[in-house]
């Protein structure tokens, strides 16, 4: 059994809150290029263009690539030979309330959601918690704009509703969303399970690499086809058309009742932030 102080993760946990906001992941990066190349709209080629250069300067300025510096999302997988010490949930937030002050980054928490008062640190985080085989804890930090969060959407099918049903749902909110959450996107896309873990699922798939195909041939086939016929939308990178509109579409699938088909699409933005480390 490894004993692991909680307290050890305050200073990766603000670690990865300010360079998850400033410099953009590998593989999204590959992704936009290809999207670069390959787009034929001159409007929609152009705001490649302005995201790929405004991804570089921050990463030289070491400024936030987006001015949302989004509601931090904080994903642990603690291995099962892990003993946790101390207060998880406390270390967890102390990490994010040093990251967003000392990183300079925008505060965008707010206590409650009626009253609306902001709560100066960026904290509460959501935090997720995932027991895992092994004696390492993974942390992965994903700051969450709420341009592409809100339109996030969830429905219960009817089993009936099918296969077709889920790529209707995945298209229609695509559809809905057009330019709002800053495109290309990645859709991140849960089927199955219940009205809460389909939605955790749907979150979930956006930690994947970008563009990596599931491991189960039949979703990896969905993927691929529903990324085609997003892209087909022609909504194009930031809504100027073309056929730019998304990088990526992960989908995990969940065991759920005989009677249901619940589906969750949740968006994230060009700028799909993430930072992951293993203590």
């Amino acid at each position: 059994m490894r004993h692991f102080a909680v307290q050890d993760l305050i200073e990766p946990i603000k670690r990865m809150c300010i360079k998850a906001n400033r410099v953009l992941p590998c593989d999204v990066r590959v992704k936009l290029d290809e999207l670069h190349k390959t787009e034929s709209g001159p409007a929609s080629k152009a705001a490649l263009e302005d995201i790929i250069s405004n991804y570089k300067i921050a990463e030289e300025e070491q400024m936030p690539i987006c001015q949302d510096t989004g509601m931090a999302l904080v994903f642990l997988d603690v291995g099962e030979e892990v003993f946790l010490e101390g207060n998880l949930d406390e270390a967890v937030q102390e990490g994010v309330r040093q990251g967003y002050g000392e990183g300079y980054l925008r505060k965008s928490v707010v206590a409650d959601p009626i009253r609306r008062k902001n709560t100066n640190d960026n904290t509460p985080a959501s935090l997720y918690l995932r027991r895992v085989p092994g004696d390492r804890v993974t942390v992965t930090v994903a700051p969450k704009g709420f341009g592409s969060e809100n339109m996030g959407r969830l429905k219960m099918l009817k089993p009936a509703d099918g296969l077709e049903g889920v790529k209707n749902f995945i298209l229609e909110t695509v559809e809905l969303a057009g330019p709002n959450p800053c495109p290309p996107i990645v859709v991140g896309v849960g089927v199955g399970g219940t009205f809460d873990t389909v939605a955790l699922a749907a979150k979930r798939s956006l930690l994947r690499e970008t563009g990596q195909p599931n491991a189960d041939p039949f979703y990896a086939e969905l993927e691929a086809e529903m990324l085609q016929k997003i892209n087909e939308l022609g909504i194009g990178a930031q809504g100027y058309g073309g056929s730019s509109t998304a990088m990526a579409v992960h989908i995990e699938a969940l065991p759920t009742h005989i009677a249901g088909l619940p589906v969750a699409v949740n968006l994230n933005c060009h700028a799909a932030r993430h930072e992951t480390e293993v203590l």
